[in-house]
């Protein structure tokens, strides 16, 4: 988000399927490239498929014509493991081997079909690696396993970036990776170069953590390849439009991305499907509200009162700042 360009958005694709039958009366079956249409006339410019899922009726080739055909970039795709129930007891962490290869070859062609659409982006939530009872894990040989799986898959090409998007459970009780230190901690076993963090605002608050701080920390010590901004209420994936609930800390989240040099998608992982709310005009009320927020940061990213009451931990005169901005 250098020089306060405008990003390319993109949103979760699955949520286009509201209303299926009034916006495509008489159809039996709605494809991706469906979706994909339908987002477009929301103003989204980029996109996030989900793999195997979203390749089930259309292939790389067909998918990419459809982006082009609607003014649409691929973001990049997403692994989703949990879709399939054989990977209940986990992916890269099934006590079964030949599960771990299963899914590691799954994610492998992932990767070439990201490759075959010129995408430079992967990321994984591994929701179904973790664990639901005392004494069920051995979380010396989960670890072990998993770090040996995403070193495998980063090496398998090199020019794809690996995101590890984290979040405290769900579906399992607890994940093997539920927020930024854990995951921190995982990028620095797997070394390699072609790996960072997709940060998403409701799973960074659902982890207790404050969403900057989470961007300051993975900015030092690894990459921002991905953000996902939403809303909740920190008790769980509530998936609300942005800045419902936490606007203060959407805007400081924008500030430091601003000032790591953030400059990929933003990504709305929200869930218009559980009030039934028109996608189209959700995800054009989270561009609207994103670009004003935007907006926003940008100012206060060079603001020297800001900073030096920031710098004072001067937390009266730091909210007189922030508020007179966005209270305009």
């Amino acid at each position: 988000m250098q020089d306060n360009a405008t990003p390319r958005f993109a949103a979760r694709l699955n949520a286009f399927k509201i209303g299926a039958a009034d916006y495509w009366p008489g159809r039996n079956i709605v494809t991706t490239s469906d979706l994909l249409a339908r987002a477009a006339t929301a103003g989204l410019t980029a996109a996030d498929l989900n793999y195997p899922d979203h390749f089930v009726s259309d292939t790389p080739a067909d998918l990419t014509r459809t982006l082009n055909d609607n003014g649409m970039v691929l973001n990049g795709l997403a692994m989703r493991y949990y879709t399939d129930p054989g990977y209940k007891l986990g992916a890269f962490t099934h006590p079964d081997a030949t599960v771990r290869r299963a899914a590691i070859d799954e994610t492998k062609r992932g990767l070439d079909a990201l490759a075959e659409m010129g995408g430079r982006l992967m990321t994984l939530w591994m929701g179904q690696d973790g664990f639901d009872y005392s004494f069920q894990m051995d979380y010396a040989r989960a670890w072990d396993d998993t770090i040996a799986a995403m070193a495998e898959v980063a090496d398998h090409n090199p020019q794809i970036d690996i995101a590890l998007e984290y979040k405290p459970n769900e579906p399992r009780a607890f994940a093997l990776m539920p927020d930024a230190a854990t995951t921190l901690l995982a990028l620095r076993d797997i070394g390699r170069a072609n790996t960072g963090v997709t940060l998403d605002f409701a799973h960074v608050l659902y982890a207790d953590e404050m969403p900057a701080f989470a961007a300051a920390l993975v900015a030092r010590h690894s990459k921002i390849l991905g953000v996902h901004l939403n809303d909740g209420y920190g008790k769980w994936d509530n998936g609300l439009m942005v800045g419902a609930v936490h606007p203060v800390q959407t805007v400081e989240l924008l500030v430091e991305l601003e000032r790591a040099g953030y400059d990929g998608a933003i990504y709305f992982d929200t869930f218009p499907d559980h009030s039934g709310l028109d996608p189209v005009e959700e995800a054009r009320t989270n561009i609207e509200v994103v670009n004003r927020l935007r907006a926003i940061a940008s100012g206060l990213v060079g603001d020297a009162d800001l900073r030096a009451a920031i710098a004072a931990q001067d937390a009266p005169l730091a909210m007189r700042l922030v508020q007179a901005a966005m209270l305009k």
